[in-house]
């Protein structure tokens, strides 16, 4: 076998321009995905170059299935003061938690500015500095890759929102649970494509709509464990959805619990099954039922959602 060298490309050369080039590679779907995958959160598209009083941030973005804001400054430049103070002012002008800043190179005491900041903050703040790169194999076409250099302590961020600085045995124990349950799917090749674990009883898998995701759900207080499809601030979606009802449950072949819940923002579609939680060396039997359920719930509703009109 022929092995060949790994070659790093100047960013100028693909990106001349940061506003113009740069910026607008980065809000295309496919590449904003790249770099969802690196952090482990969804990234959804708002806006480029939104304003901020007299400046404007290069990405306004939110966090797909929760809605959190993101602002997202690219410097394809070695760090300096003057960005620092620009992701700061555009966050607290934009009410965002999550700021994306994405260089060419960082020095080390804005790498430490950084890290304090992610220690001092609490835990709806997520700071991560991402360092750009361009890669080529001999004369292959180059590739991109994005490098976290700096990113929120998650364990730390949990135990800084609990009183008295611990998590309950129920955090604990989900937090557990999505860790090894991620794991279990990645060992296992599956097409679901996971974020980061958090300490709830909740893990979102995005299935390729802005309205609607899967929803992997735990209730150790009532025995079950459970997946479903949470649809936010769509009624419509749903409606459409619930007149293939039928032909949706003899595919999933299971009946399905319709939440439509009047009155309030989301709507579900449920399945649940029975799991004690506690049970740690029952795990594996929980994980391979979600995995399985959510692969079905992404090939089925994919496609009915696609056949709705408007989604």
């Amino acid at each position: 076998m022929e092995l060949k060298r790994l070659k790093k490309v100047e960013l100028r050369k693909a990106w001349a321009h940061e506003a113009t080039d740069f910026t607008t590679w980065l809000s295309q779907n496919e590449n904003l995905e790249l770099l969802s995958d690196e952090i482990g959160l969804g990234i959804k598209l708002l806006q480029t170059e939104a304003s901020v009083g007299r400046f404007n941030v290069d990405i306004l973005a939110e966090e797909e299935n929760t809605g959190r804001k993101i602002v997202i400054e690219n410097q394809l430049e070695i760090t300096n003061h003057d960005h620092l103070g620009k992701i700061i002012t555009y966050a607290s002008g934009l009410d965002a938690e999550i700021i994306i800043w994405i260089v060419k190179d960082v020095r080390d005491e804005h790498k430490q500015a950084v890290d304090w900041l992610n220690e001092h903050t609490d835990e709806k703040i997520y700071i991560f500095v991402i360092k750009m790169e361009l890669w080529q194999i001999g004369n292959s076409d180059t590739a991109p890759k994005f490098q976290i250099i700096s990113k929120p302590n998650d364990w730390a961020k949990s135990l800084k929102s609990n009183t008295g600085g611990q998590l309950t045995e129920t955090k604990v124990m989900q937090l557990a649970f999505w860790d090894k349950f991620k794991e279990f799917v990645q060992d296992k090749k599956s097409i679901l494509r996971l974020r980061k674990p958090r300490p709830q009883h909740w893990y979102d898998i995005s299935i390729g709509n802005s309205n609607a995701h899967i929803s992997l759900t735990l209730h150790s207080q009532n025995g079950k464990i459970g997946c479903e499809i949470y649809i936010n601030h769509d009624q419509e979606l749903y409606s459409a959805l619930e007149k293939y009802k039928t032909d949706i449950e003899k595919e999933l072949n299971d009946k399905l619990i319709w939440m439509p819940l009047e009155g309030k923002k989301a709507t579900r579609i449920r399945l649940l099954t029975d799991a004690d939680l506690y049970k740690t060396g029952d795990w594996e039997e929980y994980f391979e039922w979600l995995k399985s359920e959510a692969e079905l719930f992404q090939k089925i509703f994919s496609k009915y959602i696609k056949k709705t009109k408007k989604h």
